[in-house]
């Protein structure tokens, strides 16, 4: 989409590419301006061009247009987790209540409304929603509305005013270390590949989707050290993915001489089921 800024006088001309008349085939120009600065001139072309260039949409779109455009866009840099988590609460909560309602008339109290509703009985058998889903509507919302002050849809991100409900940090107990022995040995008698499993957690504290993405290639016997790269998540229709971790970071661990000889143990039963 082109667009063109001008000086003139005290304000700024700026242009923007429309199309061609259907008659005459010339190019067509919507214009309007602006007073600023040359930088803030910019900023507002580049919202202008794509308020021309979604014409009749932008001035006329839903909250339910505005979240299915941005999550189209955003969800190439989402993982498949996320996504999964992403869809579920806009079918089932935003959708529902926002879908129709238009977008230059979205209200900080309806975004208010919505919260407290989610959070009094928003989800199964009129249950109410989790404190942590609530705000995942909520940043779902405010990421959408503000691509739609980008883009030149909105003025302004109603979201951005609006009071999700504060997450109140738990107290973790975790249990004792004899606890801990006694559901690993337990584990072990009973499948000695969980109690491997449940062995490494113990001792690495890795989540469950990087142990389960762990490969052999990266732990080292020798040194014993365990480089943590990989995970595996939830992706669509059940299936599971293979992607890098959580915090998109590589880690180290030290493996103790316990854990070390657990793994031996762990690669040779593998290897004695290769050759079954």
């Amino acid at each position: 989409m082109k667009g063109h800024l001008r000086k003139r006088g005290n304000a700024w001309e700026l242009r923007a590419y429309a199309g061609r008349d259907p008659v005459s085939g010339r190019e067509v120009y919507r214009t309007r301006s602006f007073r600023g600065g040359k930088r803030d001139a910019e900023d507002a072309l580049a919202r202008f061009v794509q308020e021309v260039a979604g014409g009749h949409a932008a001035r006329d779109a839903t909250v339910g247009d505005l979240v299915a455009k941005w999550f189209e866009l955003a969800r190439q840099d989402l993982s498949p987790s996320t996504i999964i988590g992403y869809e579920a609460c806009i079918r089932r909560y935003i959708g529902p209540a926002l879908d129709d309602v238009p977008l230059d008339r979205l209200r900080v109290a309806q975004l208010d409304h919505l919260y407290a509703e989610l959070r009094s009985g928003g989800g199964q058998a009129r249950r109410p929603l989790a404190t942590a889903t609530v705000r995942q509507v909520h940043a779902i919302l405010r990421r959408a509305l503000q691509q739609g002050v980008k883009w030149g849809w909105i003025d302004t991100n109603p979201a951005v005013l609006a009071t999700p409900p504060r997450v109140r940090n738990r107290i973790i107990e975790p249990p004792e270390p004899s606890d801990v022995v006694r559901l690993v040995r337990a584990a072990r008698e009973r499948d000695p590949d969980l109690g491997t499993f449940l062995h490494l957690a113990a001792t690495t504290g890795a989540r469950r989707g990087e142990l389960c993405g762990l490969h052999w290639d990266a732990v080292d016997l020798e040194q014993g050290t365990m480089t943590i790269s990989r995970s595996i998540v939830d992706g669509p229709n059940f299936t599971l993915v293979e992607k890098d971790t959580k915090t998109h970071s590589v880690r180290r661990v030290a493996l103790d001489p316990t854990t070390v000889d657990a793994l031996v143990a762990h690669r040779e039963r593998c290897t004695a089921r290769l050759k079954l």
